[in-house]
């Protein structure tokens, strides 16, 4: 069972989800929080999975309040909900943990399984944004740093399984692209992983891009898996 804690400071969203969610048989929604704060205080009370977070918030915003609970111990894994006009603060709740975003606007069969998704350890990027987000956030300019700093201790194979994730594939795909097993795949991935500071793989597509090893346009964008 995939324990989820719902942040939104609107009640009514707050209920629609709910509602939504009570139909899965493998999702319980274990808290609501009406605030940035509510939601650091219910994680470390409720031990949930993953955190619904809204980012305006009144008191504290989701993007403090992000950066708080990736910090704690079996932290869960959050998903952002975002509107199409809150690229800025996407790309900031990316960069501070944030395991994906997920538009409120999105279908309702969507929301199951965005949850399943980051609950599983896997990015989920929405396809609808992403492609601007990047464009527009990663390639400003003195944004990048083409020295790179942080790859210079990955291998060859492991800078070009980056590339790789930073595409959208999964390690299912990258397996088969370089004629490697899943579990070498899974291995190479968690060594990034650990060389490069981050928890996932929505993290490592921003140093893939914030570094310069791989630049808008170079391959496919990451999308929904």
């Amino acid at each position: 069972m995939i324990r989820v804690l719902l942040a939104d400071d609107q009640a009514l969203v707050r209920g629609g989800f709910r509602a939504i969610l009570e139909t899965q048989p493998d999702i319980d929604v274990v808290g609501e929080a009406r605030d940035g704060q509510e939601a650091v205080d219910q994680v470390r009370e409720l031990a949930p999975d993953v955190v619904l977070m809204d980012i305006r918030m009144p008191q504290r915003d989701g993007i403090s309040a992000t950066e708080e609970i990736v910090k704690q111990a079996q932290a869960p894994r959050i998903l952002i909900l975002t509107t199409f006009d809150q690229d800025d603060y996407v790309y900031a709740a990316l960069r501070v943990g944030a395991s994906g975003f997920l538009l409120k606007t999105a279908p309702v069969d969507q929301l199951g399984q965005a949850i399943r998704t980051v609950a599983g350890g896997e990015a989920l990027l929405a396809p609808e944004v992403t492609r601007r987000l990047i464009e527009s956030f990663i390639s400003r300019p003195g944004r990048l740093n083409p020295a790179g700093t942080l790859l210079k201790s990955l291998t060859p194979r492991e800078a070009e399984v980056l590339t790789l994730i930073a595409g959208g594939l999964s390690n299912t795909e990258i397996a088969h692209q370089l004629f490697l097993s899943e579990p070498t795949v899974k291995t190479h991935v968690a060594r990034i992983f650990t060389k490069l500071g981050v928890r996932d793989r929505a993290q490592a597509v921003v140093v893939a891009y914030e570094t310069g090893h791989v630049r808008p346009g170079d391959c496919q964008v990451p999308h929904v898996r």
